[in-house]
C-alpha cells in the first residue's frame, strides 16, 4: 500500500464548563464532545525520497509548513519512527476554519491515523491519542470519535454511549474568534451561575438514552459569556434556530459557529431558509448529523 485516504471529521461541544485556571495558564474544563459526519479529505502518499515531507491543500492561504499541526504531526512521526520513505499529504478542507469545530485537530488526527496505517506502525489507539496530545487538546478526541466526556484541557477522555440521532445545522457568522483570546478574556465574575451547564446531568441523560429533546435541553457553554457578549449575533442566531424548531442551540467551542439540533431534516432545511433570509451575510451554513463510527 503506497497511499491511504482518511476522513477528518469535525466535532461540536454539547457542553463546556470552565472549572478553574491552572498554574500553567491553561484552564481545566469539563465537556461533552460529539463527532459530526462533516469531514475534510486527507490523502497520504509514500514518496520514495529521503527526508521528504510536503503538505498541500485547497486553501491557498493555509500554512503548509511547521505552522500547520498536520505538517508537525507528520514530521514527528517520520522522525520518531524512522519512516523508510518520505510523505506527501493532500488536504481538502470542507470544515470551516477557526470555527470551534475542531477542523485542524481532526486533520491532525487523520494524519496520525493514516500514517500509522500506511506504515503499519505497532501503535494502539491509546498510544496514538497520547501522541496527539503533543499537537492539540482536541486531537485525542478526534482520534477516539463518537460521543465522549472530556476533562483537563480536553485530553482526559471517557467514551460515552452514542447520542441519539440528530440533524445538526451549523451556522458560522463572518467574525474572527481566537480560542486564546476568549480564554484570556474569560472571567468567573461574568458568569451567570444559573447558566452553567450541569454536565453530570447531561451525561446521565446520554447514558440513559433519553430522547434528543432532553439531551438538547441540558446543553450549555460557559464560553458564551465571552464570545456572545462581544458578538451579539451569536445569541441572535441561537434565537432564530430555536424559533425555527431546533430542540437546542449552542455555540460550539470558543466560537464562532452556532449549531442547532433538529429531529428532522425538513425542519432543519426550513431553518436554513430562515438564516438565509435574516442573515444574508452568512455564507457558512452546513447541515450534517451526529457521527459515531470508527475512523474511515
Amino acid at each position: 500500500m503506497n497511499s491511504i485516504y482518511v476522513k477528518a471529521r469535525a466535532k461540536i461541544n454539547l457542553a463546556i464548563d470552565v472549572l478553574n485556571k491552572r498554574e500553567d495558564g491553561y484552564h481545566d474544563l469539563h465537556m461533552v464532545m460529539q463527532s459530526l459526519s462533516l469531514y475534510d479529505d486527507v490523502v497520504i502518499k509514500k514518496v520514495f525520497k529521503e527526508n521528504y515531507l510536503k503538505l498541500v491543500s485547497n486553501l491557498s492561504w493555509l500554512p503548509n509548513d511547521d505552522r500547520n499541526i498536520v505538517y508537525k504531526a507528520a514530521a514527528y512521526m517520520s522522525k520518531e519512527f524512522n519512516l523508510p520513505t518520505g510523505i506527501f499529504i493532500e488536504l481538502t478542507k470542507r470544515v470551516p476554519v477557526s470555527a470551534g469545530l475542531g477542523g485542524g485537530s481532526a486533520d491532525c488526527a487523520a494524519a496520525l491515523f493514516g500514517i500509522r496505517a500506511l506504515f503499519a506502525l505497532p501503535l494502539s489507539d491509546e498510544e496514538l491519542m497520547e501522541i496527539g496530545t503533543k499537537f492539540g487538546a482536541d486531537v485525542p478526541f478526534c482520534i477516539m470519535r463518537g460521543t465522549a466526556e472530556a476533562k483537563g484541557i480536553g485530553e482526559i477522555l471517557r467514551k460515552l454511549p452514542p447520542a441519539p440521532k440528530s440533524y445538526v445545522l451549523l451556522v458560522k457568522p463572518p467574525i474572527v474568534i481566537t480560542t486564546a483570546d476568549v480564554f484570556k478574556k474569560f472571567s468567573f465574575d461574568n458568569l451567570d451561575e444559573a447558566k452553567r451547564p450541569d454536565i453530570s446531568e447531561l451525561i446521565k441523560r446520554i447514558c440513559e438514552k433519553k430522547p434528543l429533546a432532553e439531551i438538547a435541553n441540558a446543553m450549555g457553554n460557559t464560553l458564551e459569556s465571552v464570545t456572545a457578549r462581544e458578538h451579539p449575533i451569536i445569541e441572535d442566531i441561537k434565537r432564530l434556530l430555536l424559533r425555527e424548531g431546533a430542540l437546542g442551540s449552542l455555540m460550539s467551542g470558543s466560537g464562532a459557529t452556532v449549531f442547532g439540533l433538529f429531529f428532522s431534516r425538513e425542519t432543519a432545511q426550513k431553518a436554513i431558509n430562515a438564516v438565509n433570509r435574516e442573515f444574508p451575510e452568512i455564507k457558512d451554513i452546513i447541515l450534517t448529523d451526529f457521527y459515531d463510527g470508527k475512523f474511515d
